[in-house]
Formats: structure tokens, sequence, C-alpha cells
């Protein structure tokens, strides 16, 4: 399969064009300032899932806070959570905390420069690995994310879903073959910051590429209908109650969500699933699942909140309590300037307006 994708494909010439734009062309990016591995694997987890634009300050505030693998392994996982605040994809920050431990444990703090052992490591997946082995130790490895399928979907007329995972086997082979054994770190880069600003998923800027010689797809001018990929399922919507509970001394109550799962050991206003009761009864779902007791005020408004699977309706409303303590443990009262040092998820950030 990969012979005949990559028959009369002048592989030398492609890298030769590409790496001449790149050199020219790249984008200053924070994370490029050096080849520290450690620099390498943050960025590329935040990456995931995230625009540029929006890691850059997030990439910048985390390297000031934990400047080195010693630095993160040691912190608390609150303030890690707190300081990827915003970012999304929580469990992102989690394994890379878990990880990192790893690291200075079994390592010495020396991030592996081996496929196995790098691989090894929590929520390090085939493409961070490639990615720290290619960009940090400058080693001809393939890291292939949904960008980087794009580019050689195009380049080489590969019409094949990408959404199955068959498929990336197929580009990281490809990838394998084409990729510069002399500069294979600038090589990957090159073809993220190609997808970034001129192989893009919509309208791509052809006429500027360039590699457009070597596209198969622009000389057949398929180009837009490349790559091919299976639509996701429908997301699943989730409807909720959120309260903003206050008690007679103005503290208000916070929750601590489980240790796994979505948005594992982030801080949340209570949350009451209206598909279980009606919102004239949350009062009483209340007393019953925390032993607290409430009573309801006005509505504050209305949050929508998109995850990759799943779409949260969430419906604010203030309310008031006259018990001064909870025997549960996940709830807990802070006054209004304390809510701000716990990690909250952005859904309920949008709510601290209601304080």
């Amino acid at each position: 399969m990969r012979a005949q994708i990559l028959q009369d494909f002048n592989s030398f010439g492609f890298q030769y064009d590409l790496l001449d734009w790149y050199y020219e062309n790249k984008r200053n990016l924070p994370w490029r300032e050096s080849q520290d591995p450690y620099k390498v694997w943050v960025s590329e987890i935040m990456l995931q899932q995230t625009k540029v634009d929006t890691v850059i300050p997030y990439f910048e505030r985390f390297l000031t806070k934990f400047p080195t693998v010693y630095d993160l392994a040691k912190a608390d996982e609150q303030d890690v959570l707190k300081t990827w605040e915003g970012l999304g994809y929580y469990s992102r920050a989690r394994n890379l905390q878990s990880a990192v431990k790893e690291v200075v444990e079994k390592y010495g703090g020396k991030i592996p420069d081996t496929p196995d052992e790098l691989g090894s490591l929590k929520g390090v997946g085939p493409y961070t690995k490639g990615a720290i082995l290619s960009i940090a130790y400058n080693q001809p490895e393939p890291a292939v994310d949904g960008n980087v399928m794009r580019v050689f979907s195009r380049v080489l007329k590969i019409e094949e879903d990408i959404a199955k995972a068959k498929t990336k086997k197929t580009f990281e082979s490809v990838v394998r073959e084409v990729i510069s054994k002399e500069d294979p770190s600038s090589f990957n880069q090159a073809i993220m910051d190609l997808g970034a600003t001129i192989c893009t998923p919509t309208s791509p800027a052809c006429l500027l590429c360039p590699v457009q010689e070597y596209c198969r797809a622009f000389a057949e001018g398929v180009q837009e209908d490349l790559p091919i990929k299976t639509k996701a399922k429908k997301q699943k919507k989730k409807s909720y109650a959120v309260l903003m509970i206050k008690d007679e001394a103005g503290r208000y109550i916070i929750e601590k969500r489980p240790d796994n799962g979505l948005l594992a050991n982030l801080w949340q206003f209570p949350m009451i699933p209206l598909d279980e009761v009606t919102v004239d009864h949350v009062s009483d779902w209340l007393y019953k699942e925390y032993g607290l007791s409430v009573k309801l005020g006005e509505k504050l408004g209305d949050i929508s909140h998109v995850f990759s699977h799943l779409k949260w309706e969430l419906v604010v409303y203030a309310a008031v309590t006259s018990d001064a303590k909870s025997e549960d443990e996940r709830l807990k009262f802070v006054d209004k300037q304390e809510v701000e040092e716990y990690p909250f998820p952005v859904s309920h950030q949008k709510m601290m307006k209601y304080l």
C-alpha cells in the first residue's frame, strides 16, 4: 500500500522545497526557542484540540510556574489544574503530571529518547511520542495528527477515511518514508505550519503553497474534497440546574468533582440533573444527595457548554441555605474571594459574574 501511494513521488524534491520554505517562514512560537524535550512535551499536550493562539499564554504561564519536570512532579494537583484552568480536556494535565512523576522517579528527570520508553508514559500516544522524538531529539519519527493527515491526503491524494484507525497507520507509514532524515525536527514542524497557514481545512491557499508542484489533489482540482472523513456521532445533550448557594455568613458552596471521569478533581457549583428531577423538586434532591437544606431563589441565566461528545444545557439559579456546614466531604463553604483560588471548568467560570 505504502509503495503504491509513493510510486513516482519525488520525496527528495518535496523535502527540499518544504524545508526551504520553512526556514524562511516558520512561525515564531515560544516552544521553538529551544529543543528542550520538556517544553516540546508541554506544548504538544496543550496543542491537542486547542488552537496555537490560545495555547501561547497558557504555555508561558505554565512554564513560569513549573519550569522543570521536577517542579511539575512535586506540584499540588489542584495547583496544576488551576494553572491549566480554561484550556479544557483536563485529563491532559493530570496525565502529564503523572507521566512527569514517572520520568523523575524512573529516569532521573531525563525524558526518554526511545519510542518504547517514551510511549509507555501516561498520556503519550503515537502523535506526542513522534513529536517529542522528532522535534526535541531530531529522530526521523512520524508525528501524525489531523493536520498532517490533511496535508498528506492532498499531496498524495489518499482517499481513505481519516476517522479510521487503520488510515492513521497508513499515514504514519507514508510519513516515515517521506520525512527528512537530515532534519526531521524541522520537517515535522514544517508540515504543521503548512497545514496551519496554507493547506487549511477550507479554502487552502494552493497558489502560495511551496510544494504545490508535488500535490496530486491540486493537479486534479480535488484539494477541497480531501481529506475524506466520516461525521462524528451526534452529541448527547444533558440538562442541569446549577445552584449558586449562599449561606448566612455570605459564603458560597462549591463541590469537588469525582477523582475520575469528565472534569475530574475540578470544582463546580452544585449541579442537579434535570433528567432526574424537575426544578420544583431541586431542593428535595439536594437534601437527599448532600443533607443540605436549600431554598431556591431567582433564575440568574442560561449557559451552554459543548464538549467533543456532549453538550451541557445549564440553568443557573440563586439559592440560600441556613446550614453553616455540611457533613458531605464533596462540599466546601468558601468566601467570594476564595472561590477564585479553586480550579473550575470553563462553564462554571462563566457563572462567576453571578457571585
